[in-house]
């Protein structure tokens, strides 16, 4: 019979491919990870700094951002973009913000007496400093120098 040569033709359907497993499981993983970082990125710092794997990285990257913005400033003052005053300011809201994001305390509301009184009492000296030249035409103090100080304060925060 010539029907029983065809028979040997039909089967089940075909396996599928290890490969579109393989796609799968990586887009999987790939959302799975998005997700996680979609999720940190948009935690507050409080949250960031009491996630121990978390917290170093936040760490790392805030003082790489924070010291970035400082030697903008002192460059711009540098190229003479800025007057000694406006470094000044920009100098205090660096360094405020990052005390407040590394810390949780809103150092950009404090006075700097408080600031001297309380447990940001490390960074009150270079507050002073940047004050002096934010609010002191006059004022002796070296705006380069205050931003290599920013920069230190920033890289040694615990």
């Amino acid at each position: 019979m010539p029907g029983e040569d065809l028979l040997r033709f039909v089967g089940g359907p075909l396996p599928y491919s290890t490969g579109w497993l393989l796609l799968a499981a990586v887009l999987a993983v790939t959302v799975l990870l998005w997700w996680t970082a979609v999720v940190l990125w948009t935690l507050p710092p409080d949250r960031l700094r009491r996630i121990p794997v978390v917290r170093d990285l936040h760490r790392r990257l805030t003082q790489r951002r924070f010291v970035r913005s400082a030697r903008a400033i002192t460059e711009r003052h540098r190229r003479g973009e800025l007057s000694a005053a406006e470094a000044g300011a920009e100098l205090a809201r660096v360094v405020r913000s990052f005390l407040f994001v590394r810390t949780g305390v809103a150092a950009q509301f404090v006075h700097t007496g408080d600031i001297a009184r309380g447990e940001l009492a490390h960074a009150a000296p270079l507050l002073e400093r940047i004050d002096d030249v934010r609010f002191n035409a006059d004022s002796g103090v070296d705006v380069a120098e205050l931003g290599a100080d920013t920069e230190q304060l920033m890289t040694t925060w615990d």
